[in-house]
């Protein structure tokens, strides 16, 4: 392996942003500039790059002051050089730039850690993220956790991690995130989609809720879907989605009975709208219809878990 550059007095990421087990001793790691043609992205990294937008105004910073904040790297195992284990962004943005190296914090992980680390970083940084961007990351987390713990991966969301005071690792995941138990192995779910249906969930031109039933639906199932919603220009109801689920759960499911229930007239749906100028107030200015959504769901799914809770407690 190539000799990294000078050391550096930096504050290191990982004290900025907890990546590990807080019960559990490891080295704080060093602080080195790294040349860039020594760093390599996470394997199967399920985060995206920043818009160009906002990509160009972060090259811009990085042009003028530098990188701030040292990115995360352990070194690559029999290899040369160091993988990233948070900073992708950074690192483009370097390379942009027209820098030669980046500050980063060296530490060694084993592959669990690694990935349980590259998942959080990412997840308490941005504050926008695609459902496929979580879906991919809770799944690859749930995994590691469950590697950790010594049990198989496939089905860890509905066991019980006896490393993790006996809770699901869904729920662990749930606690840290924000999100409910049952919406994590929802959003990993959708791991089971084509790429193209995927990406129409992420361009909002396929509903969250459908594309979980759909999910339960083979490749060759959900090609044929694909191609009748091209071709009709539509996209299924939860109504549809779930029958859809229904019949390739019992075997039922063709081509020809797929046309037929997409040619289903769709239920008619209560509206509830929302004016923008009587809710702006509550968030930043250039908060998106879809951001204010987003968390006006979080909020109400968080106030709903609570209520079942005082109402199931004793005394109640």
């Amino acid at each position: 392996m190539k000799e990294p550059g000078r050391k550096i007095q930096l504050t290191p990421y990982d004290d900025l942003f907890q990546t590990t087990d807080p019960n559990k001793s490891e080295p704080a790691g060093t602080i080195e500039m790294l040349p860039l043609d020594q760093l390599h992205p996470f394997p199967d990294h399920p985060f995206k790059l920043y818009s160009e937008d906002r990509m160009l105004e972060m090259t811009e910073s990085v042009r003028q002051s530098g990188v701030l904040t040292p990115i995360l790297v352990r070194p690559v195992k029999d290899g040369d050089g160091f993988e990233i284990i948070s900073g992708h962004n950074r690192v483009e943005a370097a390379k942009r730039a027209d820098l030669s190296e980046v500050p980063g914090t060296i530490r060694e992980m084993d592959n669990e850690t690694a990935i349980i680390a590259m998942i959080d970083s990412n997840l308490r940084q941005r504050e926008k993220l695609q459902p496929s961007e979580k879906a991919f990351a809770y799944k690859m987390k749930l995994d590691a956790m469950g590697r950790r713990a010594g049990r198989p991966s496939e089905n860890n969301c509905a066991q019980v991690d006896h490393n993790y005071s006996g809770k699901k690792t869904r729920d662990i995941i749930a606690e840290q995130t924000g999100e409910s138990g049952p919406q994590i192995q929802r959003f990993i779910r959708l791991t089971e989609l084509i790429p193209p249906l995927l990406d129409m969930v992420d361009e909002n031109k396929l509903a969250f809720n459908p594309a979980v039933a759909i999910s339960y639906l083979n490749v060759e199932q959900q090609c044929w879907l694909m191609e009748i919603m091209e071709k009709e220009e539509c996209s299924p109801s939860l109504t549809q989605a779930d029958h859809l689920k229904q019949l390739a759960q019992l075997g039922k499911l063709d081509y020809p009975v797929l046309e037929t229930v997409m040619s289903e007239p769709k239920p008619q749906q209560t509206q509830i709208t929302l004016k923008q100028d009587r809710i702006a107030k509550f968030f930043p200015k250039d908060a998106s219809p879809q951001q204010m959504e987003e968390t006006i769901l979080k909020l109400l799914e968080n106030w709903y878990r609570k209520r079942n809770q005082e109402q199931s407690s004793p005394g109640r």
